[in-house]
Formats: C-alpha cells, structure tokens, sequence
C-alpha cells in the first residue's frame, strides 16, 4: 500500500469511529431518557445501570456498523471529491480499481470486527444485558405454555400438561421410552420437582408401567415415595427465551441448534436465522461501502450534503430491507437463508449497475 492508500483507510477509519461514537452515543442517552423512570420505580443500583450502558453501547455499535460504515465512507469520498482530489487521483493514471483498493481493505477490517463482535463478544455481554431488562424493565416471566413435549435422548420422551417457572415444578408429566416404534417403559407422575442441589428430578405420585414381550410390570408409588432421576433437562428449558438467540455465541448457536433439533422443538428456525444474520452482516458492510464509494466519489455543485443525505436515504432503505427479511425469514414462508441475504443481494446487484454509471 502507498501514501495514498494510507491516507484515505486512516480518513475512513478515523470518520467510522466518530460516527459510531457519536450515534451511538445519541441513542444511548434516548434511550436513558425512556428508561429513567423505570430505573427509579425499580430502585435499580447506579452501578448497576452503568454496567448496563457499557454492554449496550457495543451492542449498538455492532448493530449498526454496515450503516455507520457506509456513512464514514460517504463522508470521506465526498470530501474528496469536492476538493478535487479523486480527480487528481484518476488523471495521474491509477485505474478506478486500484483507488477502490483502500476502501477493500477498510471496509474488510470492520466487517471482520463486526464478526468477532457479533460472533463471540456481544453475546457474552448481551447475558447481562437481557438479565437486566428482563429483570427490571420488564413484567415476570410466567410460563404459559401448555401440553409441552421434549426429546431427551435418542429414546426417551417428555411430556407435561403445564410447568411452573416460579416453582419450577411440571405437572401432569409423562416420561416415555420407545425403542423400534414400540413402547418399552412409561411412568406418569402427578408432579416433577426440581432438586436445584442434586441438579435432578424428584418424580411425585408416580405410576410406573414396565412392558416386555408378552408381559407388563405395573408398580406405583407409596405415600411420600418418590423416585430422584437425572433427565437431560433443566429448569432452563422452560425459562423466558425473549432474544435468548442473543445470547449465544456463534459456538454455542450451533450447539443449541442441534439439541434442539434432537429435541423436536419448533423454535429453531429463530437460532438458524440469528446464525445466518451474524454471517451476513460482515457482507454487508462490504457491500454498502462499495457503494458509497460510488454514489460519492462524483464532485456534485451542491456540495457533500447532497451526497450525504443520499448515503442516508441508502441506509435506511437497506434497514428497511433488512427488516423486510428478517420478517419474511421469520413467517417460514420462505427459505430463510435466502431471506435473510436478500438485502445483499439486492444492494450487490445495484452497486455494480452503478459502478457502470462511474466516469472512471
């Protein structure tokens, strides 16, 4: 890399990091403003809100890095171009590819920080961030589900009528073994309670129905007998998954994501679509850089603001389109890789009619 090449990747990393602090910083005091009531009727530690702050202001800050990056880029070619200078560049003989080279290589390094963050750091700190609000922005959890079934090995089956989250006890609870299409073991028990000490199951007024060829065995439990048994389960299971996605590194999404599908549980589509979004968005920032480039490099006779706002309307027509398909990817009505992509997809195939469009 040359002279040139340095100036203008130090122009863009220095702009993207004002303009991250600088919008994130405006969100995070809206954002104080709204809550300020709620921190005060929860009698909530300064300390505690402080810690809060610093997990959500790199939350924002990944969140938002395809714009905030298409805005420093915007902001940077456009100074460059109203002094001339991409001119300059261009008559000296470097060819409109070699100048976007520098942008390549800026737009790369934030994507892969994007990835780490959004990958394996963000997540960590999202644990306390959603504890935070669900401990003191939001109603408690109560778990309203009904008629719940769970796989819990390559044979065993779980079923409860209902589970209490506060007391951390299922009712109506049958637990199933099924080996080739047959039932081999069944015991229905009236309540299962969780030991938290022991991390097991204490099974209450069970009945336990043992079959073999050609012969049942049916035993039942005594008064105050019960039966303490480890189950691949956890209180865990049943706990607020309100943006739990969130909180799963890239690793730990995988590994759900498998238990779950061992499970049956119709939720997964959710974690498969968190995994695809953190795999695109690095993508996405490349992409919106390339075209910020283009839309700005141009010298226009109304000066940067044209440009600028131009980068904004191209910003938020890319959230729009994000959101668009993270729904669409949501309602199952479409694949969801696919959906999710769509918006880089979209905006790749506008870069490069633009890129045509580019006196070079």
């Amino acid at each position: 890399m040359k002279k040139l090449d340095w100036y203008i990747l130090r122009q863009i990393l220095t702009a993207f990091v004002f303009v991250v602090f600088l919008l994130v910083l405006i969100i995070c005091v809206i954002d104080f403003t709204e809550k300020n009531d709620d921190f005060i009727q929860n009698d909530v530690p300064k300390a505690e809100i402080f810690k809060y702050y610093l997990t959500l202001f790199p939350y924002f800050a990944t969140l938002l890095t395809p714009i905030t990056a298409f805005i420093a880029v915007v902001f940077v070619t456009s100074k460059m171009a109203m002094k001339t200078e991409i001119v300059a560049v261009l008559a000296s003989g470097i060819s409109y590819i070699r100048f976007l080279i520098p942008y390549f290589v800026a737009s790369t390094l934030i994507a892969a920080m994007s990835f780490i963050f959004m990958g394996y750091i963000i997540p960590d700190a999202n644990k306390f961030r959603i504890g935070f609000e669900l401990s003191n922005l939001k109603s408690p959890f109560i778990n309203s589900d009904e008629h719940i079934h769970l796989k819990i090995s390559d044979n065993g089956y779980v079923y409860m009528n209902k589970y209490s989250s506060q007391r951390n006890i299922g009712f109506q609870t049958t637990l199933e073994v099924i080996e080739n299409g047959q039932l081999v073991d069944k015991i229905t028990a009236k309540r299962i309670h969780w030991l938290p000490d022991s991390k097991r199951w204490s099974i209450r007024s069970w009945q336990h129905r043992q079959i073999f060829d050609t012969t049942e065995v049916i035993s039942s439990s005594g008064i105050g007998q019960h039966i303490d048994t480890l189950l691949n389960m956890s209180p865990d299971d049943f706990q607020n998954k309100d943006r739990h996605q969130e909180t799963l590194t890239l690793t730990e999404l995988s590994d759900y994501i498998k238990l779950q599908k061992s499970r049956g549980a119709d939720d997964v589509k959710f974690y498969e679509i968190e995994t695809y979004i953190r795999y695109m968005q690095p993508f996405g920032v490349i992409i919106l850089c390339f075209i910020g480039v283009i839309v700005s490099s141009r010298k226009s006779r109304g000066g940067t603001g044209f440009q600028i706002a131009l980068g904004f309307l191209i910003a938020f027509i890319f959230i729009l389109f994000f959101f668009l398909s993270r729904a669409v990817a949501e309602a199952g009505s479409f694949n969801p890789m696919i959906a999710v992509w769509i918006p880089n997809i979209i905006f790749a195939v506008i870069g490069l009619m633009l890129y045509k469009t580019v006196p070079k």
